[in-house]
């Protein structure tokens, strides 16, 4: 069984994959780990040199091949992930998606926790980010809230949305 994890930045969704695939003894894939590793640049410097569009398709072609392997993982997915191409639709195809959904007020205090390592949001004023984020989250909650599943992560630790997401899946 692959357990996709989706969500906006500071959802949890790194943080809880590594949790979940210790509790329930599944290989954990972080897939914008995985495209910087294949490609030995971070994310933001495939942006700058390649480009989103060429961001994208191997973001796709990347996911595709993790979708397709025949093991238990748990996979931590980009926050834009979703929107692009039909992932969503392969997403819900090869795996069981859960959509970690966290308020405004939640998220922007937990990206300005890290703002400096999030390129999305480094240069921002911080007065400007929950608009920023509203406004993303009105963009791509179509798509993550297609997932199989919801699970509420505002107030709650890794441990505890790790359990409910293994109560909605019975393991």
């Amino acid at each position: 069984m692959i357990i996709s994890l989706l969500g906006y930045m500071g959802s949890g969704k790194s943080h809880i994959s590594k949790n979940l695939s210790q509790k329930i003894n599944f290989k954990l894939i972080d897939l914008d780990l995985k495209i910087s590793e294949e490609h030995g640049m971070t994310v933001a410097e495939i942006f700058e040199k390649r480009g989103e569009i060429y961001f994208r398709k191997e973001e796709k072609r990347i996911l595709e091949t993790i979708l397709n392997a025949d093991e238990n993982i748990v996979l931590s997915l980009g926050g834009g992930t979703p929107v692009y191409y039909e992932n969503m639709t392969v997403i819900n195809e090869k795996s069981k998606s859960i959509f970690l959904r966290a308020s405004v007020g939640t998220l922007t205090h937990r990206v300005l926790l890290q703002k400096n390592t999030r390129p999305l949001i480094a240069k921002l004023q911080d007065a400007d980010i929950p608009e920023f984020i509203a406004k993303h989250l009105f963009e791509r909650n179509p798509f993550y809230s297609k997932a199989h599943f919801t699970v509420h992560t505002d107030s709650k630790n890794a441990e505890q949305v790790s359990d409910d997401i293994m109560r909605l899946l019975e393991i």
